[in-house]
């Protein structure tokens, strides 16, 4: 199995950047194991399940929530029967139909 979690959270604290925000949450989907990707708006993390992916957004819930008096967040999930390995397939499975690598 594999569930393929786009997520993005922040504070809305009246602070313009978020970055510092993002990288002690990123440093928790790090610190998890599971692959994943960042993006520019959100990371990408797979796992096997659904469960496992929401534990370490739950984790990161938990580090903002010690000094955030509110936290945004969305997300998007596709889970999918079959092998992981699904984060880097279906940007490889685009570039090969395109003839070349995407952001080069």
């Amino acid at each position: 199995m594999s569930a393929l979690v786009e997520f993005s959270m922040f504070p809305t604290e009246a602070t313009q950047s978020k970055s510092a925000f993002v990288a002690r949450v990123l440093d928790i989907v790090d610190k998890s194991g599971l692959p994943y990707q960042l993006t520019p708006m959100g990371t990408i993390i797979e796992g096997e399940t659904v469960a496992e992916v929401m534990n370490v957004i739950n984790q990161a819930y938990e580090e903002l929530q010690t000094d955030c008096g509110r936290v945004y967040s969305s997300i998007k999930i596709d889970w999918r029967k079959g092998a992981m390995g699904r984060l880097g397939n279906k940007v490889n499975a685009v570039e090969e139909k395109l003839g070349r690598k995407l952001n080069s």
